[in-house]
């Protein structure tokens, strides 16, 4: 073994038990009776100084030496583990990373000066009785305050304290005090060395990819086998499929690791921030041995980290605010982790002071995120939302750990990349819940398969809520409009429908004759039903990433080769909920409040344009779906069929006329003068122009006294300005009269 390889076998062991070295001094500061994680630190830093002084490392040799010295005395009972001596210890830990840093870097220790600490190591080694001011640097008296225990499975010491890497050298004589029992130490610790192994994270990657392929031939030979009936083939065809799935599965194993390899580093940050924040906080964990993808773990890291800081920071409240409120004076703050649903669940509680709503609320309207209007009408969890926008900081001042408005907003868009979600719960004084979902992997995933406009498409399933199939008489009866938008009416819940064709701009024409065919889908915990031609079967599939083109485009997620060696698009369910309304980055819609592009009108105060039809009577829409108050000679209104068209901007503009439709063309009168009032009204790329009696006014005031009504093209009537008004169901008659969309440009010609 060359040196460069013994070196970096050192690196790589070495970076392992540090952060090893993190939580077992944290843990020994809560409890420094505790005999065996004192002898896994000793063992680990003696493990640093031997092979240190093998390879000629002075000043990493005089670190680790100066501690385990220390750690000699504590282990013999000389001396009682305390804040001041885990303080140094960690700081030696720090000044081992960075001299590692530096090796990896230039192959040199660096030039930073480590005097000072090994002076501070020495003199704590000599005092017969470590007094807790013993460090001018830290308040003694918040030390003492600050607890962070850690709630856990113990660690085998097997996996923490090994001896230095196998060496093909001669034996070399490890320089070591008289009053170490080292050998008694090392014969005891059981080894990992002859059952484990390192391997090269990009060999993985690799061998992941290969299996990824393996996983497409056998998907295309299982296809091939339907069309034959030899009965050796068959068989080995089946054999192959299971000897497949065994070695997928057994593959994905190398790559999953315990999520304690991210929340092992955690008990630490929590000691550091509340120092700094003169806060004590105790620390719990739970679940590190749940599993995950190795690229997931590495995603988490930095998110984690954040709302760890946001939990210390903002959350938990100092010591003299937590007596005065009747709590006790050390904070809470719990991280656990656990399997459901296919997904790894990460919960991070706090025991503070909650979300203040108001404050949140009246800063989300101080920085322009929503409107006071908005904002008012918005519930308390669609204004704790507010803090995963873009440079939204509820804090007065900034500080080393917030303030900036640069944060949530990010660990949300990080989680999301993952395919993960980020929730957030909080009661006032009682504390909060940021509760993060995360995919096991994003290697190989099962992934129905549908059929939309003759192209097929792969929705991961983790995604899936359930799968109905409506016939033409059921859809007829039980798929609704709701301010212009398509509702199916799920067990009593209005569940909000998305045509996947319209979304997709694809070539397709539905037959009113035809079934429906609805996934129930879930985004951001929001399930609406995704309208498809045709469902597939399950299968796995193996997701390429896609090029800047279709990324763009939000919808998809990636792609992958099916097994007639065709490529389907994956459909990226939270994105296609967004691009399609149900959901926005604002507000969240609730189920049974379905949208296209046409706002709600219930309970608001939202600006109003109010006309009346040529019969009279006050009418009104929304002002946010006008784009222009147009007077139109009748002249210009010409007739194509049975509709009505201008030529308007260059375009043709379809008209409807209100009052001919409202009125069901009876007891209205006719166009008798030579301008028409029009609204010219825009949902989505389609514009239509309504005709109307006479533009009244624009109001901006609530709506009261609001009632239903059964009148075709009227959504309800309710009492604007001491008057009855109706409310127009634009999008509605819209659809009844031209259609879905604008009246094209064959249909013009002719």
């Amino acid at each position: 073994m060359s040196n460069d390889e013994i070196l970096r076998e050192f690196l790589l062991e070495t970076h392992e038990n540090l952060t090893l070295l993190d939580s077992d001094l944290v843990a020994l500061e809560k409890n420094p009776t505790e005999k065996n994680t004192l002898a896994q630190v000793f063992r680990t830093l003696h493990s640093v100084k031997g092979t240190a002084g093998f390879m000629g490392l002075e000043k990493l040799q005089a670190v680790a030496h100066a501690a385990e010295s220390l750690l000699n005395r504590l282990r013999a009972g000389e001396l009682v583990f305390n804040p001041p001596i885990a303080t140094a210890l960690l700081q030696v830990v720090d000044a081992i990373r960075e001299i590692m840093a530096a090796i990896e870097a230039d192959g040199q220790e660096g030039q930073a000066d480590y005097t000072a600490l090994l002076a501070e190591l020495d003199r704590l080694r000599e005092v017969r009785e470590v007094e807790p001011n013993s460090l001018p640097a830290i308040n003694a008296q918040l030390v003492e305050t600050v607890a962070v225990s850690i709630v856990s499975e113990p660690i085998a010491p097997s996996s923490v304290g090994q001896s230095p890497p196998s060496i093909a050298t001669p034996p070399v004589e490890i320089p070591m005090p008289l009053s170490s029992p080292v050998e008694a130490i090392d014969a005891r610790a059981p080894s990992v060395a002859d059952a484990n192994i390192r391997v090269d994270v990009t060999l993985l990657d690799k061998l992941m990819t290969l299996v990824g392929e393996l996983v497409l031939a056998r998907n295309q030979i299982l296809q091939y086998s339907t069309a034959h009936e030899h009965a050796g083939f068959l068989g080995a065809v089946q054999r192959l499929n299971l000897l497949t799935t065994e070695l997928q599965a057994n593959v994905m194993k190398t790559r999953m690791q315990p999520i304690g390899n991210v929340l092992n580093k955690f008990p630490r940050v929590v000691r550091d921030l509340a120092l700094a924040c003169q806060k004590s906080v105790a620390f719990e964990m739970k679940g590190q041995e749940t599993e995950l993808d190795k690229t997931l773990i590495e995603a988490i890291r930095d998110p984690l980290t954040h709302m760890v800081r946001n939990s210390i920071d903002h959350g938990i409240e100092i010591p003299e605010v937590r007596r005065a409120s009747g709590k006790s004076a050390q904070g809470l703050l719990r991280m656990v982790a656990f399997h459901e649903g296919g997904k790894v669940i990460i919960e991070i509680i706090d025991d503070g002071a909650g979300i203040d709503i108001a404050r949140v609320r009246e800063k989300a309207i101080s920085n322009k995120l929503v409107t006071a209007e908005v904002a008012g009408r918005m519930s308390n969890l669609d204004i704790m939302r507010m803090i995963f926008q873009p440079g939204f900081s509820t804090a007065e001042q900034v500080t080393q750990f917030s303030g900036r408005g640069v944060g949530m907003d990010v660990v949300r868009t990080n989680i999301e990349k993952i395919g993960g979600t980020v929730e957030i719960e909080s009661t006032p004084g009682q504390g909060t819940t940021i509760r993060t979902k995360i995919p096991l992997t994003l290697a190989i995933i099962p992934a129905l398969i549908i059929v939309c406009g003759n192209e097929r498409y792969a929705i991961p399933q983790v995604s899936l809520l359930e799968l109905l199939r409506l016939d033409a008489e059921q859809a007829a009866v039980s798929i609704e409009y709701f301010h212009g938008a398509p509702v199916y009416r799920l067990r009593g819940a209005l569940l909000p429908l998305v045509f996947l064709a319209e979304q997709l701009q694809l070539a397709a024409e539905r037959d009113s004759l035809s079934d429906f065919n609805i996934i129930v889908l879930q985004a951001d915990e929001r399930p609406f039903g995704l309208v498809v031609d045709a469902v597939g079967d399950t299968e796995e599939i193996v997701v390429k990433p896609l090029q800047k083109q279709l990324k763009s485009t939000g919808v998809f997620a990636g792609a992958a080769i099916m097994g007639d060696g065709r490529v389907a698009l994956v459909l990226d369910v939270l994105g296609l909920a967004q691009r399609s309304g149900v959901i926005s980055t604002v507000k969240k819609i609730s189920i049974g409040e379905a949208k296209s592009n046409v706002q709600p009108i219930e309970d608001t105060t939202e600006p109003l344009l109010l006309f009346s039809l040529r019969s009279g009577g006050q009418m009104a829409i929304p002002l946010a779906e006008v784009a222009r108050l147009e007077e139109i000679s009748t002249a210009t209104i010409e007739n194509l069929g049975s509709r009505q068209v201008v030529k308007y901007r260059n375009e043709i503009l379809p008209l409807v006329d209100l009052s001919r439709q409202l009125d069901d063309g009876v007891h209205s009168p006719a166009m008798d003068s030579d301008t028409v009032s029009v609204v010219v009204y825009s949902d989505r790329d389609q514009s239509v122009g309504l005709i109307v009696g006479q533009i009244l006014d624009i109001v901006h005031e609530p709506i009261v006294s609001r009632t239903h009504t059964n009148r075709r093209g009227v959504l309800f009537t309710a009492i604007v300005q001491d008057t009855i008004t109706e409310f127009v169901d634009v999008a509605g008659l819209i659809r009844a009269v031209i259609g879905p969309g604008p009246a094209p440009a064959e249909e013009v010609r002719s």
